[in-house]
């Protein structure tokens, strides 16, 4: 197994919006019955945007030609605090690894690539959303858990 790792530029449109449709469809345990239409259109008018303004960079892994895994950044500003005073933050989100390619470092090569390139961008506070599945990995890394973040629902 020869990887290769790729930053992603806006000539990957394709296999990103491919590619983000496959990763929502394993997270959210979704099969191909159903209609994932205008996620499509808008992810790739989003990687569009975010890849040309740089406020989005991913990673995509290659075993030759086929496609084997992603990872991405995005980035954002909130108001300047004493931890933080550029207020620039990093989000990353978008990870997953073929089911077939999974237990042999991907996710975390993938991952340290997205932390570096984050870093040279002067971000430190970085964030993200574990599933189960992530969630060793992430403390692997050196991610610790959030106590008192808080989220209002949808639906309110």
């Amino acid at each position: 197994m020869e990887l290769l790792y790729k930053l992603a530029t806006v000539e990957d449109l394709d296999v990103l919006t491919t590619t983000r449709i496959e990763v929502l469809r394993a997270a959210n345990k979704l099969d191909e019955s159903e209609d994932m239409s205008q996620v499509k259109n808008e992810s790739y008018e989003y990687y569009q945007r975010a890849l040309t303004d740089k406020s989005h960079i991913a990673i995509l892994v290659f075993d030759g030609d086929e496609f084997v895994g992603t990872g991405g950044v995005s980035f954002y500003t909130v108001m300047p605090t004493y931890h933080n005073p550029s207020g620039r933050k990093a989000y990353i989100m978008n990870m997953y690894t073929k089911p077939e390619y999974r237990r042999n470092g991907i996710a975390y090569r993938m991952l340290d690539l997205l932390i570096q390139e984050t870093k040279k961008l002067g971000i430190h506070h970085i964030t993200l959303e574990a599933t189960d599945m992530g969630q060793l990995l992430y403390e692997k890394y050196g991610f610790i858990k959030m106590e008192n973040q808080m989220e209002l629902p949808n639906d309110i």
